[in-house]
């Protein structure tokens, strides 16, 4: 798997704005569009519609594209196994502030106690990672435990877009580093990407919109349940066998 640090990660106006707690931040296309990211949303406390997507989550949770970390906090506070990623280290650093736990790395990187989360997250617009929705599912696919849950937040309109696009402050301005493949889709493209994955449900709260998928079932029922995902810390330590750990 690749280990290229993607340009999100290191745009100065993604981590200032982390740091403020709040933008204005955008998305540009080459096209010159202008898609606003929600940073005030994301640095404040969770909301009815995130705490809603928390209360369905199963067994330890993985959550892709963390950002400043407001999900996996609550999860932990609510003494759940939680780990965010993120390609951010201001992000990383900033969950870790919160109390979540965290690392920085992609998710199409090597990830501790893979084939064994119970739920992975793909919230605030991040069905678009990598710009290829196909690939981020099959990849999640590989993390999640047989039966997995999914919970994924998709476009509030039927669109099914891919763009490269850049990180920008206030617009106009040019974006610092090079342009990084996105997505955009509403849940009926997010299930036509899906076809090997049981839709369990979608629905709104106010303009959100999400979707809940579950991955295929082992299918040998006498095999042993894989033990559960264990995390930590960024500090470095030494793997005991084949127990995950999460600086991997």
């Amino acid at each position: 798997m690749s280990t290229t640090v993607p340009p999100w990660a290191t745009a100065e106006s993604y981590s200032a704005a982390l740091r403020a707690g709040g933008g204005p931040l955008f998305l540009r296309g080459d096209d010159g569009s202008l898609l606003p990211l929600e940073v005030a949303r994301w640095c404040a406390r969770p909301d009815p519609a995130d705490l809603d997507v928390l209360d369905r989550c199963e067994g330890p949770v993985l959550d892709v594209g963390c950002g400043p970390g407001r999900l996996a906090a609550e999860l932990t506070a609510r003494g759940r196994t939680a780990l965010g990623i993120d390609v951010s280290e201001a992000a990383v650093a900033h969950t870790l502030r919160l109390g979540g736990r965290a690392l920085r790395r992609s998710v199409f990187e090597s990830l501790p106690g893979e084939g064994r989360w119970g739920t992975v997250l793909l919230m605030d617009g991040n069905v678009g990672i990598g710009g290829d929705p196909g690939a981020l599912l099959a990849r999640v696919a590989d993390i999640l435990r047989p039966g997995g849950l999914l919970l994924a937040e998709t476009d509030p309109v039927d669109v099914d877009e891919r763009a490269r696009v850049r990180v920008v402050g206030v617009p106009g301005t040019q974006a610092a580093g090079a342009p990084f493949p996105w997505a955009r889709l509403g849940t009926p493209a997010l299930l036509r990407y899906a076809p090997g994955w049981e839709s369990v449900g979608h629905w709104a709260v106010g303009v959100r919109r999400f979707a809940a998928l579950r991955s295929r079932r082992a299918t040998n029922s006498a095999e042993p349940p894989k033990r559960t995902a264990v995390i930590s810390s960024q500090r470095v330590r030494k793997p005991s066998g084949d127990s995950p750990v999460a600086d991997r």
